[in-house]
């Protein structure tokens, strides 16, 4: 067992690059702009800080789509632009805490929404799809990593 902080820390940022080249992999084959899939910061935060809340798969999983939903209802109510964009995102920001589901990477969610008028498909593909892969992909990393390295229990601490 090795729990070396540099070693936990560099078992999450290879997970991280191998993540970002996934999404790189399915955003070309599905056509979408990997600047429209808004997981980088997500990325990051769950392999990077496991153990904090927003990391968590209910966090993960959850702010994404509810985020992405109240983006999509600002669209249908104000169209898109930048105006619908910043309340999509304070909205988002309301929401995702009265749902339990806070997860700040998730922020963005509602700009791209707004700012390119996204259509409702993109709530199913590809955030609830991209999230639960995140979430399935972090759960194989960290128990690849994270527990054969003695770095206390392996990712997450609950799932929902």
């Amino acid at each position: 067992m090795n729990s070396n902080p540099w070693f936990i820390a560099t078992a999450g940022a290879a997970g991280a690059a191998v993540a970002i080249a996934g999404m790189e992999a399915l955003s070309a084959s599905a056509g979408f702009p990997l600047m429209a899939i808004p997981f980088a910061t997500s990325i990051v935060l769950v392999l990077g800080s496991p153990q904090v809340e927003p990391a968590q798969p209910r966090a993960l999983i959850g702010g994404h789509l509810v985020s992405t939903a109240v983006g999509l209802a600002v669209v249908a109510l104000l169209g898109p632009g930048p105006w619908a964009a910043a309340i999509a995102v304070g909205l988002a920001m309301l929401a995702m805490n009265v749902t339990g589901t806070f997860h700040p990477p998730a922020g963005i969610d509602p700009l791209v929404v707004a700012v390119h008028g996204m259509p409702w498909s993109f709530l199913l593909v590809p955030v609830a799809a991209g999230a639960v892969l995140l979430a399935l992909f972090a759960f194989a990393w960290h128990n690849l990593f994270r527990r054969r390295a003695g770095a206390g229990p392996a990712w997450p601490a609950r799932w929902w």
